[in-house]
């Protein structure tokens, strides 16, 4: 009997191994192309391009706050974090803390870190040797994330090394590779990707309908949005004082594509371009009214996968893909080398590459959809082994958007004292703290200290002990923690003492910022944290610990 694979006769072999080949190489293969099947050459250029400028900006703001943070002298210093979980965790501590840390977690250890993936992501938006760029650009930001603790583990990381991780297997091979027309990518990366943005959008509708907060499902929630987030924006300024049927729309908008036009995902290539020019208005209007660091660049950059190369080859002029296809050309002949000696030995490496990414793709698929499935029905017994192996590298994620709505706006501010009485505020770079300062835009650059700071405000510094230690840090003028503030009120010599206050944060009306130029109004609740005092003896002192009770959120 004789079974057919492609054009070549392969005698006596089982129908089913067969069919399993055949599988496996249409899905981790390069996928083939027709008329009526286009490629994803250009989506996945132009995808790649946006992911190494989505790292450049990650290690790009951590250059100017890495130290303050995780530095020996820094608030939460990594090299601590990592000695606590060798003495609990000993030969396991490798893999829970995935980290190149753990070969020094000094300031030049640190910066070294970030001006190296700075470079790998600088590489990877000029397309040069893709897969080792992005390599780099993963491992470095998975070190960072795995030392940073409080600093961290937002959703948006976990996004980013979700994406960064599946890229590396998307990507195309090669020195210079170009389009990698030669070697388009695979169905199954493809699909991950795609699999990942469609996550990100449908989970965050479920977490808001049956998340509890009630604010959703009766079309408040976006009433105050705008004033509330972590750092608004002067766009958002404008748009917070339009009407409430407006703000009723957009909780409308936002749930009708969360929760029913991603499945366009899964309709013919027409209905996933009109998807992305639903989602690309959507992700636009979030950047312009929120700073949410690099998030929904991400998701932005991410929707490009549901296009085509017969579309962008309509949409975007010849002369630019010329430009661009040309050059990629001329460079990818140029490093490409003869092979005649080794094919074979390509042939089985091509091989190896293939087994070893079908098992990611089949762990990554696994976890994620088991994440997936709990949020409908959480006591399923499907098997956590696979759950437990890839959490420590952050690369399978749920994820859960604006599940709960903050109905008011807390900011945490720090002030120093040289006598007990007379109180000096630090002031913030992004944060809101003088009100005649209109909010800006910074996103994709995260300040992390002051984006976490939002977090604290939300809870009591209890849960938030990093809000102690940042006063501790400013006590004793340490450098590196004060360059996280715009200026130093205490140049001369560190303050006496060094408190915690809480502000409630509300917009002005119009009418109010016509007049008087503020942007902001305020209220003083009362002291955050226990207030640090230096003793003449050296010693630092905590004060009265304060019982304020924030309003009901």
């Amino acid at each position: 009997m004789t079974f057919t694979s492609g054009n070549a006769a392969v005698y006596g072999r089982p129908p089913m191994e067969e069919r399993l080949e055949f599988a496996l190489k249409w899905l981790l293969g390069p996928e083939t192309t027709s008329e009526k099947r286009p490629g994803h050459l250009w989506p996945r250029w132009i995808f790649l391009r946006a992911l190494g400028l989505i790292y450049c900006s990650a290690f790009y703001s951590l250059l100017f706050q890495i130290k303050g943070l995780l530095g020996p002298n820094g608030i939460l210093p990594a090299g601590d974090y990592l000695q606590a979980i060798a003495s609990q965790l000993q030969s396991q501590r490798f893999w829970y803390a995935p980290t190149l840390l753990w070969l020094g977690a000094s300031d030049h250890a640190l910066m070294f870190l970030c001006w190296v993936g700075l470079a790998a992501s600088l590489l990877a938006v000029v397309n040069i040797w893709p897969r080792v760029s992005l390599l780099i650009c993963f491992v470095c930001f998975l070190s960072f994330v795995c030392a940073a603790r409080d600093f961290s583990g937002y959703q948006s990381d976990g996004m980013l090394l979700e994406a960064g991780f599946i890229a590396l297997f998307f990507a195309p091979p090669g020195f210079w590779p170009g389009l990698g027309r030669a070697n388009s990518p695979s169905r199954a990366s493809l699909f991950l990707l795609r699999w990942e943005w469609f996550r990100i959008y449908f989970e965050s509708g479920l977490a808001k309908m049956f998340g509890g907060d009630p604010t959703w499902r009766n079309f408040t929630a976006m009433d105050k949005y705008y004033e509330n987030g972590p750092l608004p924006t002067w766009i958002g300024w404008y748009v917070g004082h339009f009407p409430h049927w407006f703000h009723a729309s957009a909780v409308f908008y936002t749930l009708a594509i969360e929760l029913v036009l991603v499945w366009m995902l899964f309709l013919p290539r027409r209905f996933r371009i009109a998807l992305f020019w639903i989602v690309a208005p959507f992700e636009i209007s979030i950047i312009l009214t929120g700073n949410y660091a690099f998030l929904n660049y991400l998701v932005f950059s991410l929707g490009f996968l549901l296009l085509d190369d017969r579309f962008i080859e309509w949409i975007v002029p010849q002369r630019i893909r010329d430009a661009i296809e040309g050059k990629d050309a001329k460079r990818s002949m140029e490093g490409a080398a003869p092979q005649s000696g080794g094919a074979r030995w390509h042939q089985r490496l091509a091989l190896v590459r293939m087994t070893i990414a079908g098992v990611c793709f089949a762990l990554v698929f696994y976890v994620t959809t088991a994440l997936f499935i709990w949020m409908f029905a959480p006591s399923l017994p499907l098997p956590q082994k696979p759950v437990q192996v890839l959490e420590p590298f952050r690369i399978a994620n749920s994820y859960g958007l604006f599940a709960r709505m903050t109905p008011a706006r807390f900011e945490i501010e720090f002030q120093g004292s040289a006598d007990g009485k007379t109180w000096k505020p630090y002031l913030f770079r992004y944060k809101p703290q003088i009100l005649s300062k209109p909010p800006g835009i910074y996103a994709p650059y995260q300040p992390r200290f002051e984006w976490n700071l939002w977090f604290a405000s939300l809870a009591s510094w209890q849960e938030s002990r990093f809000v102690l230690w940042t006063e501790e840090r400013l006590l004793v003028g340490e450098p590196d923690v004060l360059a996280l503030f715009a200026e130093n009120p205490f140049a001369g010599a560190p303050p006496q003492q060094v408190r915690a206050v809480i502000y409630q944060y509300w917009f002005t009306d119009e009418k109010t910022k016509r007049e008087q130029g503020t942007w902001w109004r305020r209220e003083l609740l009362g002291e955050y944290a226990p207030a640090l005092e230096h003793n003449p003896d050296g010693k630092i002192v905590m004060l009265d610990i304060p019982t304020i009770e924030l309003p009901a959120q």
